[in-house]
């Protein structure tokens, strides 16, 4: 599917994913003002070629299309190889790789091949056509909401403007439909807001069209290369110790895995316009290898041999995880503050000290008796105590089970107040 940041591509592209999930689909008019930009005309391409003397397709955009340069306005014409060469592009490095190239705001026509296809071009003349439209139409792009028991949200986003590219980006849109598909049965805590738009554009019209409601982001994720081989890679949010940055780095600390944990830049994926100083959002960056640091990003070695199902795997399962640890982060009170509460004849200290296998657990009843004082939450506990979320939150339910903790009501800022 030839998608670019509008056009039938990305539409066609939604209409899979609604197989799956409860999309909406929303089409916003070109000339639409968003904030200092404007949403473009639409884009669609049907057929592109480049033929030789005798009429062969020596560059065939139904081979592959990255062949065009995506936004290409159309042609049709006759020009000399140096002519034709400026509009030509390769990646002399890697001659058997088409590379992905785009002119979304400049009109400007090319295509995109190896650099073995360009050294067996011959002098001559040769047929150029691209057959496509440019013209008033629609930016789309598509919504999954999944109410939860708050109106507080979770946002996962994943951009979805990208064509044959399988990291970048299509192994995040698969892994944000199956976490939606997932969640949708299970009512949760949060409200859950899945986007698929195209990048950089997408992202500010969503956030220009819907700015009275954004404030009910409390976590976010953009997702991002999330399929390669590479150990998992999470870009802190603006304010950079927001509550999904720790859950995220919590995850990953606890995971036994190689991980890298990067302070947030404006430099990026769609994070930076949800966290644009405007809007400051508290919405992080999940990728394995991030865009622009392995060889095949943005170029036709991106394929299907290059995602790793083992690898798509773990991202969902980290995405899961986080997701757990936000929906469990809860603050409570002690409501035996006064001394050491005895555990044992409510059955939840061993009546044999010492056994192997009770300490940890035992251990994380008595750090969180320790620190539920109705400013902590569960996750901050984790955090002093160095135990794994999924403990902690056991030894709570342990707790609550036995009336020995209280839930405190938490606002969107962070201020506990005890329940009346």
């Amino acid at each position: 599917m030839c998608r670019s940041i509008t056009g039938n591509g990305v539409r066609d592209t939604l209409r899979v994913l609604q197989r799956h999930i409860p999309l909406t689909v929303h089409e916003v008019p070109s000339g639409t003002p968003v904030f200092d930009w404007t949403v473009p005309n639409e884009w669609n391409i049907r057929d592109a070629y480049v033929k030789n003397a005798q009429g062969e397709r020596v560059i065939d955009f139904r081979r592959s299309n990255l062949h065009v340069m995506s936004y290409s306005v159309p042609v049709h014409r006759t020009v000399s190889l140096e002519e034709l060469k400026a509009h030509l592009h390769t990646l002399p490095a890697q001659p058997d790789w088409i590379p992905y190239r785009t002119s979304y705001y400049k009109e400007d026509w090319g295509f995109c091949l190896s650099h073995r296809q360009l050294s067996e071009l011959r002098e001559g003349e040769y047929e150029v056509c691209i057959d496509a439209t440019l013209a008033p139409g629609h930016l789309t792009y598509g919504a999954c909401y999944l109410p939860g028991a708050s109106a507080a949200e979770v946002l996962v986003s994943a951009h979805i403007c990208h064509p044959s590219l399988c990291n970048d980006n299509l192994s995040a849109v698969a892994l944000a439909t199956f976490l939606a598909r997932e969640l949708r049965p299970v009512r949760q805590r949060y409200s859950y807001r899945f986007l698929f738009a195209p990048g950089t554009i997408g992202a500010i019209t969503w956030l220009c069209l819907h700015e009275a409601d954004v404030s009910r982001v409390q976590h976010g994720l953009v997702l991002s290369c999330v399929g390669d081989a590479g150990h998992l890679s999470y870009k802190r949010s603006r304010r950079g110790n927001a509550e999904i940055d720790r859950a995220v780095h919590h995850v990953l600390q606890h995971s036994g895995q190689a991980h890298d944990v990067e302070d947030f830049s404006p430099y990026g994926y769609d994070e930076r316009q949800f966290c644009s100083p405007g809007f400051d959002l508290p919405v992080g960056r999940l990728s394995r290898t991030p865009g622009g640091r392995f060889p095949e990003y943005h170029t036709s070695a991106d394929n299907l041999d290059f995602v790793r199902p083992e690898a798509l795997a773990d991202s969902y399962a980290t995405c899961r995880s986080v997701f757990d640890v936000l929906e469990g982060n809860q603050t409570y009170l002690n409501r035996n503050p006064k001394g050491e509460p005895q555990l044992g004849r409510r059955g939840l200290y061993g009546a044999i000290g010492g056994q192997a296998g009770e300490r940890v657990e035992e251990l994380a009843l008595l750090w969180v008796l320790s620190l539920s004082d109705g400013s902590r939450s569960l996750l901050d506990i984790a955090e002093r105590a160095q135990m794994r979320f999924d403990t902690i939150r056991a030894a709570a339910d342990a707790l609550m089970a036995q009336g020995l903790l209280a839930e405190v009501a938490v606002t969107s800022r962070g201020n506990a107040s005890a329940p009346p």
